[in-house]
């Protein structure tokens, strides 16, 4: 259950890493209430996940899943540059996350 918390908080860290982007420096409101509600769900269960989990392992793959759903979002839906290089970078996080996930930090 705790893994599964962190899961859904890095997704959430890619909602709130998107609408920091399109609140345009919080100058628009609608971007700027879903950021705010995206990083307060966020920290949330990732601070309940680390009730059972060891920090370092969880802070990683809820890093790892914000940092690849962000540059996913970018490359899908912003018109972000997409190259082979980002792609293969991508897919090492994405392991890394799958790996850590596996790993049993769970207390």
């Amino acid at each position: 259950m705790a893994w599964l918390l962190v899961v859904v908080a890095g997704f959430l860290e890619t909602g709130f890493a998107v609408c920091l982007k399109l609140s345009h420096g919080f100058t628009r409101l609608w971007p700027t209430v879903a950021f705010c509600v995206f990083a307060l769900g966020s920290f949330g269960l990732l601070t309940l996940s680390l009730k059972k989990l060891d920090v370092g392992p969880a802070y990683a793959v809820w890093t790892g899943i914000g940092a690849a759903g962000t540059a996913i979002y970018g490359m899908v839906f912003l018109d972000d540059l997409v190259s082979t290089l980002k792609i293969v970078s991508i897919s090492f996080v994405i392991m890394g996350v799958i790996g850590l996930q596996l790993s049993g930090s769970a207390h």
